[in-house]
């Protein structure tokens, strides 16, 4: 196609047109799910499963960071993000061997200032370990993207100025003095988003966030995920993969 008069005139090239959203996957917990009122749980060999149905059909899982970074050279279409989201211990022991096993890599989004802790924002259901700052350097040594999900994972949208502030750049401090390396990605707790969060988020330095269904207000800093859970056969998956670039709408540069 040719160029515009208008980049004809200045000497610069036309800007890319937006591309197809980039597919994450958003996970939660890997073990038993037989107690999972807020369907956060997939067994790993549902994992296992969905991680095989991927490269069956010549996809990849990757983190965001390597997602985002292949989109914006125009690469890519064959990667799908995979973020697990609050950091439980078992992604560790369940999680992590599988990623390997079927050459996958992934992030992971975890909350320092409940290290060691569990899930008690989750009233119903049984009690989870978080990872402890070991099981986070663990993961990051094996190559995984880590990520800030706030401090203590609190719904941004309903929170005032000072805790916001806190649970955005403090997270991302302690994260990054953890591991001394930087940390680029967030996550927005519960999914939840709105226009002061994503300016809070963008305002602390981050290269890009996740939500879930951020509607207008996606981008680099409100991607959408697809959540994947236990019940997601590979029917299931196939459906939500072709939904997914249906109904989303193109990001500038990706």
């Amino acid at each position: 196609m040719a160029a515009s008069v208008d980049s004809v005139d200045t000497g610069r090239l036309p800007a890319p047109r937006p591309g197809p959203i980039p597919w994450v996957a958003m996970y939660h917990s890997v073990g038993d799910c037989s107690d999972d009122p807020y369907r956060i749980t997939v067994t790993p060999g549902r994992l296992g499963r969905q991680l095989a149905w991927l490269r069956r059909r010549g996809l990849r899982g990757v983190s965001v960071a390597e997602l985002l970074a292949a989109r914006t050279r125009g690469e890519g279409r064959d990667l799908v993000g995979l973020t697990f989201d609050d950091g439980y211990a078992d992604f560790v022991t369940d999680a992590l061997p599988l990623l390997r096993r079927w050459g996958c890599g992934a992030t992971l989004f975890v909350l320092p200032g409940r290290l060691g802790g569990d899930n008690a924002w989750d009233p119903l259901g049984p009690r989870k370990p978080l990872l402890t700052a070991d099981g986070i350097r663990h993961a990051a040594a094996e190559g995984v993207e880590i990520g800030s999900h706030g401090l203590t994972h609190v719904d941004l949208t309903r929170a005032d100025d000072l805790t916001l502030k806190s649970e955005v750049t403090e997270s991302r401090a302690l994260l990054e003095e953890l591991l001394g390396a930087r940390i680029g990605g967030f996550c927005y707790p519960y999914g939840t988003v709105d226009v002061r969060a994503v300016e809070a988020v963008r305002e602390a330095g981050y290269a890009y966030a996740c939500a879930i269904d951020p509607g207008p207000l996606t981008g680099r800093h409100a991607l959408p995920r697809v959540h994947v859970g236990q019940h997601d056969t590979a029917w299931r998956l196939h459906l939500k993969h072709r939904l997914h670039r249906l109904r989303r709408r193109p990001v500038e540069g990706l």
